[in-house]
């Protein structure tokens, strides 16, 4: 076997993840939930910055425990490096440029390419966690400035909202959560009806994707497969196969 330097504590994890601070369930999906991908992923765990936190309040402040975080992801050995909310766009740019490996701090930096995917000529869907917190900086953040969308958020469920937005307690009915996000996506697409693709920016909508995708019958964009196709990426293997003998 090879010769390695060492130094790290843990090895062989692709994917780094910059994780806020939250105790309520992570169905598989769930950026937060090892489960949810087929390959493993070492957590940091960015303590004290919490979703309303960084929904509510994101100062430039809170910038600099999350490059503290992906520097130590990196010096672990991983590959890539994305966050456990989509609101994360905001340093995304920051974030890339202060690690040598590639940063995927959002979902929404898929809004791009579900655009040009699609054909380039209707808006992307966008389902978030809080339509009233999500800016154009948001946007500008991960390169989709002048991309049209069409927004829609979860801040007047009761349910998801109340757990999540509001950190209000831990208990989680993910049934009633699937209906609130079903609810939220057909206001979506009564509203948008030209919509050609959806990006969920929240990292909790990931386990109900295969239900909007049913609900909606558009192509969905979320962290999970983004994650995936980033391990994908980072992680080339040789092509297995057979070729006509020589």
């Amino acid at each position: 076997m090879p010769i390695y330097e060492g130094g790290q504590n843990i090895c062989g994890a692709s994917i780094g993840v910059l994780c806020l601070e939250s105790y309520f369930p992570k169905p598989p999906g769930h950026i937060k939930n090892p489960s949810s991908l087929p390959f493993p992923v070492l957590y940091e765990m960015i303590d004290g910055i919490t979703v309303p936190t960084l929904l509510n309040n994101p100062t430039p402040e809170l910038l600099a425990p999350f490059i503290e975080g992906a520097k130590r992801l990196e010096a672990e050995g991983v590959r890539a490096i994305t966050g456990s909310c989509g609101f994360l766009a905001l340093f995304q740019k920051e974030l890339a440029a202060a690690v040598s490996v590639p940063v995927f701090a959002s979902s929404l930096i898929q809004v791009p390419l579900a655009f040009h995917m699609t054909g380039a000529n209707a808006p992307v869907g966008v389902l978030t966690a809080d339509a009233s917190a999500l800016t154009p900086r948001h946007f500008e953040g991960v390169g989709a400035a002048g991309i049209p969308v069409a927004v829609q958020g979860l801040e007047d469920t009761s349910e998801f909202a109340e757990v999540i937005l509001r950190n209000t307690r831990t208990r989680m009915d993910t049934d009633l959560i699937e209906a609130e996000v079903l609810g939220a996506a057909r206001r979506l697409k009564n509203q948008a009806l030209d919509i050609r693709s959806l990006v969920l920016e929240c990292t909790d909508l990931p386990p109900y994707a295969a239900r909007l995708q049913q609900e909606l019958q558009l192509p969905v964009f979320d962290l999970t497969t983004l994650a995936q196709m980033a391990h994908t990426v980072a992680t080339r293997e040789p092509y297995a196969g057979n070729m006509p003998w020589t």
